[in-house]
């Protein structure tokens, strides 16, 4: 009988399909990734592997799996796989793209918005008792409408940003490593260099995947060449930008503020000087947590699963 290994609680739903597959072995926890050690152990007798980007998947984890046919990610992002050594091994890597794109828009265009308006100030300067009068200029921000906004890897999830912006009668600017006439023609977005958008930009969208191109791309001579008011927002991959640079920028108000859904590591420490700094705001890497997504998104990985089985091709296979 097949095994599957489930790395993450997941509804019931899911885990009774999965149940018609095989034999089914999941980690009781939603919250908590399975330890590497028990994960090692778990995965020398799956057939497929159901995981998050919690799991790293190596050539180490790789060498433990005998058995497995696939590895189903739950997300659109695949830095956490080794897919070279997977393809050697014959295992398939498949993602989720498509279904959790607007979600992660919506939530990047509130990050945005919430940066832009001190939303997170605001709530703390009443829940403090500081409110004790009005005045002209308290807690005042930004205004996105009638701004300049840059998006930095117009994928579909870019587009999706794009798209939100028609209504605020916005300058929209964007660079990838290609460019996307499509987004020119129906967002009447223009493409510009890299140095281009971040010196004419008063916010600063990352959407990017991380690869070997993109890896610290957000670095202090990029916050360097952005404006002193401007806003940067990363819904895209933590390691695309330098942290420390980012806080330096900060701390030195070469930029205004910052509004981060992805980190290099994460869960972020709660010391991490992000967390003290009122013009930063973090987020726990939610961009596609809306129910009906992760629904999705599960379901998705799911019927990779199940094609992979059943001996089909799967309907999202990542390719090296």
């Amino acid at each position: 009988m097949d095994k599957i290994l489930v790395t993450r609680k997941i509804p019931n739903k899911f885990v009774q399909q999965l149940k018609q597959l095989g034999e089914v072995q999941m980690w009781d926890e939603e919250f908590e990734p399975m330890p590497r050690e028990q994960f090692l152990k778990e995965i020398e007798e799956a057939t497929a592997c159901f995981i998050t980007l919690s799991e790293q998947i190596d050539e180490e984890c790789l060498e433990h799996a005998k058995h497995l046919k696939i590895i189903a990610n739950m997300a659109v992002g695949y830095d956490n796989i080794d897919v070279d050594s997977a393809t050697k091994h014959d295992i398939v890597i498949t993602n989720t793209p498509n279904v959790l794109t607007e979600t992660t828009a919506e939530l990047g265009f509130t990050l945005m918005l919430t940066v832009a308006r001190r939303i997170i100030e605001a709530e703390h300067y009443v829940q403090e008792g500081n409110w004790k009068s009005w005045g002209p200029y308290l807690l005042s921000g930004k205004d996105v409408h009638g701004s300049t906004v840059g998006i930095y890897g117009m994928g579909e999830i870019g587009k999706s940003f794009a798209r939100r912006l028609q209504g605020f009668n916005t300058e929209i600017l964007y660079h990838n490593r290609s460019r996307h006439e499509d987004a020119e023609q129906q967002l009447n977005a223009q493409y510009v260099s890299f140095d281009e958008l971040l010196g004419r930009c008063d916010f600063v969208v990352c959407t990017a995947p991380l690869t070997s191109e993109t890896a610290d791309k957000f670095n202090a001579s990029a916050f360097s060449k952005m404006k002193n008011d401007a806003i940067f927002i990363n819904i895209g991959r933590g390691a695309i930008v330098d942290e420390e640079a980012l806080i330096e920028a900060l701390e030195h108000h070469q930029i205004g503020g910052c509004g981060l859904d992805v980190l290099r590591e994460e869960p972020i420490r709660l010391n991490h000087p992000l967390l003290k700094m009122k013009n930063a705001v973090i987020l726990p890497h939610i961009g596609s947590a809306s129910v009906v997504t992760r629904d999705r998104m599960i379901q998705l990985c799911v019927d990779n699963i199940k094609a992979v089985i059943h001996g089909e091709q799967p309907l999202t296979q990542v390719h090296n």
